[in-house]
């Protein structure tokens, strides 16, 4: 018997054009490697958690949305009847083994690339060619560039060169990417000075970074000229560059992780709060108008309303849902809703943002494609849109809008 994938899987009859946009592979724009290794129910719930963090006693993840959606719609990908009990789930997972899982999952997503951000401090995760094998799809990688400085500060190196070499060692690593990333949010927030900072400020910051070079990164002068260096480099080999935003312990951009248990005191996204509201990033997003550069604002919920105006408002500017898709599994449709009400339909892009947990790659294309058919069907029957609105509206948001920023 085939193995079902999220293509299988429409609620509602739709018309044929629909449908098979719908269907049509997609391009992840942005996601983060998944574990190659088995794991313990306590590591697999941290992962499928919204925090990263364990359960409260007596309690478990399984009963969040996503993971009673993991129960109902991956348990068929493994072999099991729907709504399998989380027991009778992670028993066939261990028994299958982590390898045949990905494979299952990944391939099951229908994607046909996957754009990966290898900036996770994290041991254990698939390459981006091992996701693309995995998934029989293509996979390029997305540079953090927060992991680039953070190799540069420890490189030893007077403050006087510090500019010089993150540049070039920006430069070096972009020859390969296909797009920059930033957690900025996690670093300083996202209201910073949008200004490029003078070189004096950066040789007197950088001075400072470098006595303790091993600490986090979180000075505004060193985040500023850690963005304006990106942009250049960007500009010059025609990449977005893109803003991790909203509530982001889905990103687990903060945590250590060790094997399948985490540590780090909390998940990432805990105390940046409105600092990483994206409508913050407006002076910055301005500056960068002139440029050509395309800003991709990820994940973004719940403030997927202002980026949905930023994208509206500035024609560099694009959007996605991230892992809020996967996470509100059956109320995925009104994420997408009010991500439609304002974001223009060629500024719209699917991303799963999912890690560690190839669970969260299948769920997200899975709910991507449910909840847009809803939204779609809805819009049809009200007569606002066409069929061929309806269906061009989904390649989009798919694949064709990714394919033309990243230059598929």
């Amino acid at each position: 018997m085939p193995e079902p994938r999220s293509h299988d899987m429409l609620p509602m009859p739709l018309p044929d054009a629909v449908r098979a946009a719908l269907l049509a592979p997609m391009v992840d724009q942005h996601c983060c490697g998944v574990r190659r290794d088995d794991t313990t129910r306590s590591g697999f719930e941290q992962l499928i958690g919204e925090g990263g963090t364990p359960a409260p006693p007596g309690t478990t993840h399984f009963d969040t949305p996503a993971g009673a959606a993991i129960r109902r719609w991956c348990a068929p990908v493994l072999g099991l009847e729907p709504h399998a009990s989380a027991t009778v789930y992670l028993s066939r997972r261990a028994e299958l083994g982590a390898a045949e899982v990905n494979r299952r999952l990944l391939r099951g997503a229908g994607v046909s690339a996957f754009l990966v951000d290898t900036g996770l401090d994290v041991p254990g995760l698939l390459s981006p060619a091992e996701m693309g094998r995995l998934g029989s799809a293509a996979a390029d990688e997305i540079v953090r560039l927060e992991q680039v400085e953070q190799d540069v500060a420890e490189a030893g190196l007077p403050a006087a060169d510090y500019a010089g070499l993150l540049r070039d060692e920006l430069a070096a690593r972009a020859a390969r990417a296909t797009a920059l990333k930033s957690v900025a949010a996690h670093h300083c927030g996202l209201g910073f000075d949008p200004s490029r900072p003078s070189r004096g400020s950066v040789i007197a910051a950088a001075g400072r970074r470098l006595a303790d070079p091993k600490s986090r990164l979180d000075d505004p002068v060193l985040v500023r000229h850690l963005l304006w260096a990106a942009v250049d480099v960007a500009r010059e080999r025609g990449l977005p560059v893109q803003f991790h935003c909203g509530l982001s312990g889905w990103g687990l951009s903060g945590l250590s992780m060790s094997g399948w248990g985490l540590s780090g005191g909390g998940p990432s996204g805990v105390g940046i709060g409105h600092r990483a509201d994206p409508a913050l990033l407006t002076g910055f997003v301005r500056a960068l108008a002139p440029l050509g550069v395309p800003v991709v604002l990820l994940h973004c919920y719940p403030y997927h309303r202002q980026a949905a105006y930023l994208a509206g408002a500035f024609p560099h500017v694009y959007v996605d849902a991230g892992p809020a898709v996967a996470h509100t599994a059956a109320g995925s449709a009104q994420v997408l809703r009010e991500l439609l009400e304002l974001a223009p339909f060629h500024k719209q892009m699917y991303g799963s943002g999912c890690h560690g947990a190839a669970e969260l790659c299948f769920l997200a294309a899975l709910c991507h494609r449910r909840g847009l058919a809803r939204v779609l069907a809805d819009r049809i029957a009200e007569g606002e849109w066409s069929v061929a609105d309806a269906a061009r509206i989904a390649h989009m948001i798919g694949s064709g809008n990714a394919r033309r920023v990243y230059r598929l």
